[in-house]
């Protein structure tokens, strides 16, 4: 088995269905590239009898075909050692032809059967789910030895049609797995395992610009600075990431223009819209099809709904949560660089320093589990948000991460990425005690808290005491 990085909860639980002695039904599902593929195949390696992959939907200029997947599990029964098949023409007969295989093979031991991409298999009125159900309910449920794992990226598909499955899969899955992008801690085991010298300045800067997606992270070469990777991946005219927004929609969504379109809208601004501001944005009917577009962008960990703080739940706002896209629309695909060495070149510019404060404002809200843990307050329960105040008649107001706790204390965070220690002035420790003053106005039941996250910490002066707690950066790789 190959060192897999993190996923420890996740691989004891695989292992445990593993050994459980019963038939198991497992799903995983997840963002793709988020690693889900290699977790299984290591996990199941050497009790896998059967794996087999969905035909991508975006391989081609037309969607695969019912005959296309059915010839590609054909194929992969013959390359498992069936013999004597014909190709089957329909699920009901492809997934009886597995039985059979499944059966001809059994010695009694653990029989681990992987399909991948499953959501691909599901062409337009093919009948794949009911064959499905069929293969489950009417034979597969009742091999103790059999363990059937599927996976897809598609993770709407896989919500609805087997988590919450109202049909003859409901409660059918033994297990459901999502599996999320590596935290920051386990981006640096990643690095180092790969023999990747990186201070954890460059760290958090990786993230800002790839998330914690392991297939990115593993095209980085170690003779190369980030700067010069970076280059690589986007820039260059061999830049290995250079189709991979538009592969990354048209491989998961059935409506990838409309997602994409969504997805733009969203990266206009760092707090989002609301659900009618995004579909006036994106000439859409705010009606069912449209709620499920923006489902299927959040249930895919690209986008995140939240209700702004003060705010009532009608009033419910989404906003892109997803780094590669972040920066993927900012710099590649709103401007057209030429220069094979831009990152390189302008690394030191305004331009990028301002998109380095918002990119770790984004780093910072995927890690509030380790700011909660930083400020001992893990087991209170809590809702993230931000704050946006327009007033004509005084100075406006914009908080871009509070966390409102069970126990009525609201932590206002300012978050702050630069190299040198960060010196709060007198201007600065006024403009913060007028912020919680108008604050503790509006709502005097809660005690509200100045938190300070920052890559590095604060100067040591009269001023900066205005800060009740204090988060570096090292404690968001705990």
């Amino acid at each position: 088995m190959c060192v897999v990085i993190g996923r420890k909860q996740e691989i004891a639980e695989l292992n445990r269905r593993l050994k459980s002695g019963r038939a198991e039904f497992i799903a995983v599902y997840g963002r793709r590239r988020v690693g889900k593929t290699f977790l299984i195949n290591e996990v199941f390696r050497d009790n896998m009898v059967f794996h087999h992959t969905g035909l991508s939907p975006y391989e081609r200029e037309k969607r695969m075909t019912l005959k296309d997947q059915l010839q590609n599990f054909y194929f992969s029964l013959i390359r498992h050692g069936m013999e004597d098949i014909n190709p089957p023409k329909t699920w009901l007969e492809a997934f009886f032809l597995l039985e059979q295989f499944l059966t001809r093979i059994d010695n009694g031991t653990r029989q681990v059967v992987f399909i991948d991409e499953l959501p691909w298999m599901d062409t337009p009125r093919s009948g794949f789910l009911t064959a499905l159900e069929a293969f489950w309910n009417g034979w597969g449920n009742t091999k103790h030895n059999l363990c059937l794992v599927v996976c897809g990226s598609a993770s709407s598909w896989i919500i609805d049609n087997l988590i919450n499955n109202k049909g003859g899969l409901y409660g059918r899955l033994t297990l459901e797995m999502k599996l999320y992008p590596f935290t920051l801690g386990e981006c640096e085991e990643f690095f180092i395992n790969r023999g990747i010298k990186m201070s954890r300045y460059n760290i958090i800067q990786a993230y800002m610009i790839l998330g914690g997606i392991p297939y990115y992270l593993d095209y980085f070469n170690p003779s190369l600075s980030l700067a010069q990777n970076i280059d690589t991946l986007f820039f260059n005219s061999k830049a290995k990431l250079s189709g991979e927004f538009e592969r990354l929609f048209h491989s998961i969504f059935d409506n990838a223009d409309k997602c994409m379109q969504v997805v733009r809208a969203l990266s206009n601004r760092h707090s989002g819209f609301t659900r009618n501001e995004i579909a006036q944005m994106t000439t859409s009917e705010p009606n069912g099809d449209f709620t499920k577009v923006l489902k299927a962008l959040e249930e895919s960990g690209f986008i995140m709904p939240y209700v702004p703080y003060g705010k009532s739940k009608r009033e419910i706002q989404y906003k892109l949560t997803d780094c590669f896209c972040w920066f993927w629309l900012h710099f590649k695909e709103k401007r057209d660089i030429k220069n094979p060495d831009y990152w390189q070149n302008h690394i030191n510019e305004s331009e990028i320093s301002s998109w380095r404060g918002i990119a770790f404002e984004e780093v910072c809200l995927l890690h509030i589990q380790q700011i909660k843990n930083a400020l001992h307050i893990l087991g209170v329960s809590s809702q993230e948000s931000s704050l946006i105040v327009k007033d004509n008649d005084k100075k406006g107001m914009q908080i871009d991460l509070l966390i409102d706790r069970a126990d009525d204390v609201v932590n206002v965070c300012e978050i702050k990425f630069c190299k040198s220690p960060f010196t709060v002035n007198t201007d600065y420790a006024t403009k913060l005690r007028s912020r919680i003053a108008t604050l503790e106005e509006a709502n005097p039941d809660k005690t509200f808290h100045l938190t300070y996250i920052g890559l590095t910490p604060l100067v040591d002066n009269e001023y900066a005491d205005v800060f009740q707690s204090t988060i570096s950066a090292d404690e968001l790789f705990t």
